[in-house]
This record gives structure tokens, C-alpha cells and sequence, in this order.
């Protein structure tokens, strides 16, 4: 696959390195740290969907990914990078499930309700959860018992994509600290919603080389 970017001659960061939110196991908010141009594109490179993505919504996510590279020349870039993945997110989900919405242009968030409730995604299919633990789902969306106890006891909305996509869309797109690990979280759920391509790509390499 052609490189992301090119970083020859990018400035190496050693009393100021690249400083980013990124999970770890058993700490969500570990904060990663980088010195080299070349590390921080290929740890960004690695987060890429699957090549059984269709081109339409990879192509939107590589532009995520070289938004968060250029974050090594300025930083605020990669709220652009999130905004840009999550774009390539609601792409991929109504690729996938927009013709069972009828004539109804589908949210984001009944997207992702519809990728857990009908299309069966758990935290323990998402490689992000096996990797660090914890739960997403909750994150995913706000379920209609969530919403209940929330306006029943006045508390804060839970942060979701949807949420995040909004305030990225409609309020301050360079305001705010990154999310940690947004990108690689997105990856694995565009990932999920093409797996059953995925697997056909993955089976038809399998009886190439046997």
C-alpha cells in the first residue's frame, strides 16, 4: 500500500516529543509519546481498515489517518482526524445498514444502535476491547433505559460517537484534548461492519496459498 505520507525531513521531536492519549491495558488515557516522525506515521499506519473495506470509505478514513500524522506539525490537526474518521464511521454504517432504514435517512446514533441491537456487535468481538479492556458499548450509543435514568435523575449525556462527531461538526472542531485511541476504535468498528467481506477476502488468500 502506498505510505500515508512522506516525513523525510519532518523535524525529530527529542525535547518535544508528540505527546498523545492512546490506551493501554488497564489505563485508558496512557499518554503515548513520540520523538520520531517515522514512528508516529507508522503507529498510525497500523491502524488502518482491512483492504476488504470498500474504497468509498477507506479512502475517507486514510484521509483520517494523514490528518493525525500531520498532527506532528501542528496538533490541534488531529480533531480534524477525528472528525474526519468518524465521517468515514457513518459512511461505512450506512453502506451497511442504511437500506433497512427505509426512506429514512438514518442518524448516526440509530446506526450504531442498529449495529449492536440487530447486527449482534459485543465488546468482546471488538479487537480495541481485547486489546485494553473495559467496555465500549456504552459509548456507542444511549440506550432508551440509559436515557430514562439520566432525565429522571437531571444527570450530564453520556459521551458517545455521536455526541463526539457533533461537538466536532458543530462546536469547536480544534477545541479539547484527542480522544483516546478514537481512530483505532473506529477502525475496528468499521472493520466489523464489513467482517462477513473480510472473511470472504481472508478465505479466498487461505486457498491461494493451500
Amino acid at each position: 500500500m502506498e505510505a500515508l505520507i512522506a516525513t523525510h525531513g519532518w523535524p525529530i521531536r527529542t525535547t518535544d516529543p508528540l505527546v498523545v492519549p492512546w490506551p493501554q491495558q488497564g489505563n485508558p488515557a496512557h499518554l503515548h509519546q513520540f520523538q520520531l516522525p517515522e514512528d508516529w506515521l507508522a503507529f498510525i499506519a497500523n491502524n488502518a481498515v482491512h483492504t476488504a473495506v470498500p474504497l468509498i470509505v477507506s479512502a475517507k478514513f486514510r484521509l483520517a489517518q494523514k490528518l493525525y500524522v500531520l498532527a506532528w506539525l501542528e496538533y490541534d490537526l488531529i480533531k480534524a482526524g477525528e472528525l474526519a474518521a468518524l465521517v468515514a464511521l457513518e459512511l461505512a454504517l450506512k453502506d451497511r445498514y442504511g437500506g433497512m432504514f427505509g426512506q429514512q435517512a438514518p442518524m448516526l446514533h440509530a446506526l450504531l444502535r442498529h449495529m449492536v441491537e440487530q447486527d449482534g456487535l459485543t465488546d468482546n468481538q471488538l479487537p480495541f476491547v481485547r486489546r485494553y479492556g473495559g467496555s465500549v458499548l456504552p459509548h456507542l450509543y444511549e440506550t432508551d433505559a440509559v436515557r430514562a435514568k439520566r432525565k429522571a435523575s437531571l444527570s450530564p449525556s453520556q459521551t458517545t460517537l455521536a455526541g463526539i462527531r457533533n461537538g466536532l461538526a458543530h462546536g469547536d472542531p480544534f477545541g479539547g484534548l484527542p480522544w483516546s485511541g478514537l481512530l483505532e476504535l473506529v477502525r475496528d468498528l468499521i472493520d466489523y461492519a464489513y467482517r462477513d467481506m473480510i472473511a470472504a477476502m481472508e478465505r479466498q488468500r487461505q486457498s491461494l496459498v493451500s
